[in-house]
């Protein structure tokens, strides 16, 4: 019996020829990740190990991006302890404010994350790197601390489940739409510590911005990983970033999967997230209306370059809504420097828009965005629980950057083609 790309990567970073579901790995990593909220702990728990060095300083990336520009004295505090941290072990990949990014949109701009790899991260959003064709996944501090003194990590090998796309992808149906169909018909525990693979003639024509997007989302599954076989859009990708050498992994015709669900895109609308689960899912025509006091576009989920794209081309020439703020957070300077100059900032702004430098700060209602009681949010960030982005009596809706523009123009959720 074959192995998937998820077996075959495990595999080979714990040394055996071959590997089954269920069983559990000591692996060796090839990128372990930290940001602002995750890495004061994990150093806390590194310190206690008694160690004196760390594994590999050009293997550890330490992000604080999510309470940056720091908002408070503790958030400062938090972002010094990591600073200093770097500085102490000689770790090069810290990234300050004014030099980053949010961590998921960073990573892969830097060609700090390759094909083949294994990557973990203290943060659930890790997963992102799938798109790559890495096995890529969030883990919690502790684990981070032992894998910047080890270089290493257990796993137990996950099954997985076989998302094939297939059909004609509609007008302004994204990535985005795409995970949210398959969040809302298997469930936000669908595919509980289970490997989710995208595959299908759909998959194979999505931009990386967009693969980005969907593997992003499979923890919102409760997927461990999510993962898409690398093909030459990853490859045209990768080519003009990678720092180091990487492998390619490809899934084995008899490979086996606990279950292979099909979609047919055709006729497909882009759909909305309503509170409070991303399960939630309907299609924008069925919600249309719905008031809205703030839209988000950006973050981990949506903050790249052909997001910003598809939103600006809406936007152009239109005003927001008098009664509707419009928040813009691009991904990383990089990407918000790309905009400038193509004038999608300009755009933006004369719209009506605030932009802000990247930040996580409005996703998780850390600030930047914080919503009062009885405020509706329409945002393209990956989670919409209870008081996600602000007080527990505010609600999230989640949808891709074209419902986002579309609905800060009415002021209430919209089908982008109704602004055109």
């Amino acid at each position: 019996m074959g192995m998937t790309i998820t077996e075959k990567i495990l595999a080979k970073h714990a040394g055996k020829e071959e590997v089954h579901p269920g069983e559990l790995l000591n692996c060796r990593v090839d990128v372990v990740l930290g940001n602002d909220v995750t890495t004061p702990v994990a150093i806390d728990e590194f310190e206690k190990l008694g160690v004196d060095r760390v594994f590999d300083p050009n293997r550890i990336v330490l992000v604080p991006d999510h309470f940056t520009p720091n908002k408070d004295i503790k958030s400062a505090e938090q972002a010094k302890r990591m600073r200093d941290f770097a500085q102490k072990y000689g770790i090069v990949n810290y990234f300050e404010i004014g030099r980053m990014g949010i961590e998921h949109c960073l990573l892969p701009q830097e060609g700090l994350v390759l094909p083949g790899e294994l990557i973990i991260g203290a943060d659930s959003h890790t997963c992102t790197y799938g798109a790559l064709g890495a096995f890529s996944t969030g883990v919690g501090s502790t684990d981070m601390a032992a894998a910047m003194a080890t270089g290493e990590a257990w796993f137990r090998v996950p099954e997985t489940i076989k998302f094939v796309f297939y059909g004609e992808l509609p007008p302004y149906v994204s990535g985005k739409d795409l995970i949210l169909r398959v969040i809302g018909d298997i469930g936000v525990d669908g595919a509980r510590y289970m490997a989710m693979e995208f595959a299908g003639p759909v998959i194979d024509s999505l931009s990386m911005d967009n693969r980005f997007t969907m593997a992003n989302m499979a923890i919102e599954a409760g997927g461990k990983n999510g993962i898409i076989a690398p093909d030459e859009i990853t490859l045209n990708y990768v080519r003009s970033r990678n720092k180091r050498e990487y492998t390619l992994y490809y899934s084995d015709p008899d490979a086996r999967y606990a279950e292979i669900r099909e979609y047919d895109v055709t006729g497909m609308e882009p759909l909305v997230a309503l509170p409070h689960l991303p399960e939630n899912t309907k299609n924008v025509s069925e919600v249309a209306g719905i008031t809205i006091d703030q839209v988000v576009i950006g973050s981990c989920t949506n903050g790249r370059m052909e997001d910003l794209e598809i939103a600006a081309e809406i936007l152009r020439g239109k005003k927001v809504h008098p009664e509707t703020r419009l928040i813009i957070f691009p991904g990383t300077q990089e990407i918000y420097l790309e905009a400038l100059r193509k004038g999608l900032i300009e755009i933006f702004i004369e719209a009506g828009a605030a932009v802000s430098t990247p930040t996580c700060g409005p996703c998780l209602g850390g600030h930047m965005g914080i919503l009062a009681r009885g405020e509706r949010a329409l945002a393209t960030t990956n989670r919409n629980f209870v008081g996600r982005m602000g007080d527990p009596g505010s609600e999230v809706y989640l949808s891709s950057p074209a419902v986002a523009a579309a609905s800060a123009i009415k002021g209430a959720i919209t089908p982008p083609w109704e602004v055109k």
